[in-house]
């Protein structure tokens, strides 16, 4: 019998090791967003430090570990082979759900995941040792479930999303009013003091309050002289602020670099100290469980009694999980995509959002600017002047910068990001209280970014919807983890040993499918043609810079097209599906472009207004080819997904007699713009005009077969749907060459004018 429970702890093992892989992905975004989106580092710096912080970080979470035995369950009241049901129910839902949201690219909790994932599996147990008791009833189930603490931990949860959106807007609004826009020309003593007020926080709550339960052995005399708060922090405040001081007067260097580089390594220790329960705590818990229930000469049913109580802690286990959670971080390409999600919300520039608007984001954003309204009419007007003063952006050099990889804010709010995120964090941690790493580091984020005003009235919707987006996601979560959770102990309970077996192969087959569809994915970004945007400030330049971007649209163009015709013809529905999805991407990325014309006049000089008409009317033509794309597209896969007739044999041999010429004029319009000669153009025009004659021509074939058989309503609609729609493609493609044709013409002649 024993020897089950073995191969249960080695499964458990291996599902920890799993978690914690998916877990770091997901919580990656938690303390990297801010050095990331502040670019006031390297990436490389920042991983090191990162890494460094996690590893230190892993030896604080000793005591947060008795949450998953003890803190949602009594544990008592359950006999040890229904205590490794709860467990095994856990862990296999923590990973399957985990690998979902960060496969979505969206931070989600590992904390509310594992404590609903635990409350879902022991209420569960409980009712089901409640239905074969004649004596309990479902009143009882308040017996088994320690919904003191439970609910501690859950209001803890949720009011640390108030807390921390509240504080941390809180603090980067004084910090503006103190240090401006333009905090490198403010006096230096400002920000000494800003210097030393952060690391200060930093120093008591990361090292003083978040390593105090760290078992360190022989360094643990460190803390005996911590003992007193206020002589801590007075002392401490005063080093700090004359180290502040000497590094910004004496040495002339950056203090908030400093400020961003401590709090990166502190966040990591905090992370690791708070979550590392989230993903080891369990099979920590069952280990425990094993050893005492092996020590008491393993009984068939034993009360599990010893897991309320103090157990020693396993440092070697939370060392080997640090090493796993550096690793994790180095390697996993998943945490790029949830890292860019919160810094996307939090930038301090518009740009493309990522998130849509809906009725919620509008409603809010509308009250909030007639609440905004009626505080400013009751503002005494020098306030509100001084604040607007304040708060106002620092001067362009004249350029705007168009480089995507540009920072998200400035120092000054990575700092405060980063040190109330770390102080909030580390104060739970040291109460024992497993707050949310990602509710917390998110809504200051989301605080912060308020504050400073970068929700403004063109991205406040879109931002705010992205918030609603992340925050229904964890109530998601909640749901989801207590639900799977649940079904999954019951499933484990009548199965037995072949369930667990069933339910692990379910698993290692989903996350190997997930993982292989997110390499598939970045492979195919990789070979996808990106479009890229023009930075030249004349047409001649604007023509070399923007015919990569035709070419590129060209060819996608073709496949698109006649991809999604043939696969019309073959009835593919795969395949049409595929299609459609490309050409919204191809219309995301247009739109992208069209989005970022404003920077790209901002940075032209007066004498080249021509080529920013030349530019907008580029984008304009390519836009309207990715919507003739659409059109093609959404009507095609409509048709066969609702199981309307086929084409018939006519109409596809003149389809196919149409995308074969297709194929050739967009191949060598590609190779002619790839290329840059654009003498060559002037043939592809005219077979162009010769196309738009052949698709008339088989309009008109068409409209005669339709008044001589009986055709298909549908059938015909279709058909006619895409004659007129590819002779629009035709056009608008013949626009965009004759409009390089004509610059081209245009600039040769001025070159022969002035010699």
């Amino acid at each position: 019998m024993g020897d089950i429970y073995i191969y249960m702890l080695i499964i458990l093992a291996g599902l920890a090791i799993t978690d914690l892989v998916v877990g770091v992905s997901n919580d990656a975004v938690n303390f990297l967003n801010s050095a990331i989106g502040s670019k006031a580092i390297s990436f490389k710096t920042i991983m090191i430090i990162a890494s460094l912080g996690i590893a230190l970080g892993a030896l604080s979470s000793s005591g947060m570990m008795e949450v998953a035995r003890k803190g949602i369950f009594n544990p008592g009241e359950f006999y040890f082979d229904e205590i490794m049901i709860v467990f095994m129910a856990v862990m296999i839902t923590d990973v399957l759900l985990l690998d979902f949201f960060n496969s979505m690219g969206l931070p989600t909790s590992t904390t509310v995941s594992i404590v609903f994932e635990l409350l879902g599996a022991a209420v569960c147990m409980s009712l089901l040792k409640i239905g074969e008791s004649e004596t309990e009833t479902f009143l009882d189930l308040g017996k088994y479930i320690a919904s003191d603490t439970a609910i501690e931990i859950v209001s803890g949860i949720l009011l640390s999303v108030v807390i921390a959106f509240t504080i941390g807007a809180l603090v980067q609004f004084l910090s503006r009013l103190m240090l401006t826009f333009n905090y490198s020309k403010r006096p230096a003593f400002l920000a000494g003091i800003f210097g030393g007020l952060s690391l200060t926080s930093l120093y008591y709550f990361i090292l003083v309050k978040g390593l105090k339960g760290a078992d360190l052995g022989a360094l643990n005399f460190i803390f005996d002289y911590t003992t007193e708060v206020y002589t801590t922090l007075g002392y401490g405040f005063i080093f700090w602020l004359v180290f502040s001081l000497i590094y910004v007067y004496v040495l002339k260097w950056d203090i908030y670099k400093l400020i961003i580089i401590l709090g990166t390594f502190g966040l990591a220790m905090a992370f690791a100290g708070n979550d590392l329960v989230n993903f080891i705590g369990v099979p920590i818990g069952a280990y425990d469980a094993y050893n005492v229930w092996s020590a008491a000469g393993s009984p068939a049913d034993f009360a599990m009694d010893a897991l309320a109580g103090q157990l020693p802690s396993q440092r070697w286990l939370l060392l080997l999980a640090g090493v796993v959670m550096v690793l994790t971080l180095w390697f996993s390409s998943k945490a790029q995509a949830v890292v860019k999600t919160s810094v996307d919300l939090a930038r301090q520039d518009s740009g493309t959002e990522r998130f849509k608007s809906n009725a919620l984001s509008r409603y809010l954003v509308r009250y909030s600017i007639l609440a905004a309204e009626g505080v400013q009419r009751i503002m005494p007007a020098k306030a509100s002047a001084y604040i607007s003063k304040r708060f106002e952006k620092a001067p362009s050099l004249g350029i705007v910068s168009k480089n995507a990889d540009k920072p998200a804010f400035d120092y000054v709010r990575a700092s405060v990001n980063l040190m109330v995120a770390s102080i909030l964090i580390s104060l739970a941690t040291s109460y024992k209280l497993p707050l949310s790493t990602t509710y917390v580091t998110f809504m200051v984020a989301m605080g912060t970014s308020l504050a400073d005003k970068a929700w403004g009235t063109e991205s406040a919707v879109y931002r705010i919807a992205g918030v609603l987006n992340v925050i229904g996601g964890w109530f998601f979560t909640a749901f989801s983890a207590f639900t799977a959770a649940a079904i999954f102990a019951y499933i484990i309970y009548w199965g037995g040993f072949y369930a667990i077996i069933g339910l692990v192969v379910l698993a290692v087959v989903l996350i190997t499918r997930s993982f292989i569809m997110h390499k598939r994915s970045q492979t195919q970004q990789k070979v996808t043609d990106e479009l890229q945007k023009a930075e030249s400030n004349t047409i001649q330049g604007i023509i070399e810079e923007s015919s990569e971007t035709v070419a590129t649209v060209f060819k996608r163009a073709r496949d698109m097209y006649s991809n999604t015709l043939e696969g019309l013809i073959t009835q593919d529905l795969g395949s049409l599906k595929s299609g459609r999805k490309a050409t919204k991407k191809l219309a995301v990325e247009i739109d992208g472009l069209r989005n970022n014309i404003y920077f790209f006049i901002k940075n032209l000089d007066e004498k080249s207004i021509g080529a920013s008409k030349f530019y907008i009317d580029v984008l304009g033509h390519l836009q309207d080819i990715s919507q003739s794309l659409e059109y093609i597209s959404r009507s095609s896969t409509d048709h066969i997904n609702n199981n309307h007739k086929s084409l018939k044999f006519t109409q596809i041999k003149d389809l196919k007699e149409i995308i074969e010429r297709i194929q050739k004029i967009f191949d060598d319009s590609k190779k002619i713009f790839k290329s840059k000669e654009f003498s060559g153009l002037e043939k592809i025009i005219y077979e162009k005009r010769e196309l738009l004659q052949l698709v008339d021509s088989k309009i008109e074939k068409q409209v005669k077969r339709t008044k001589n058989t009986d055709e298909s309503p549908k059938n015909t609609t279709l058909y006619f749907g895409l004659l007129l729609e590819t002779r629009d493609l035709m056009n608008v493609t013949i626009q965009v060459a004759e409009q390089y044709y004509s610059e081209y013409d245009a600039s040769r002649f001025d070159n022969e004018e002035s010699e």
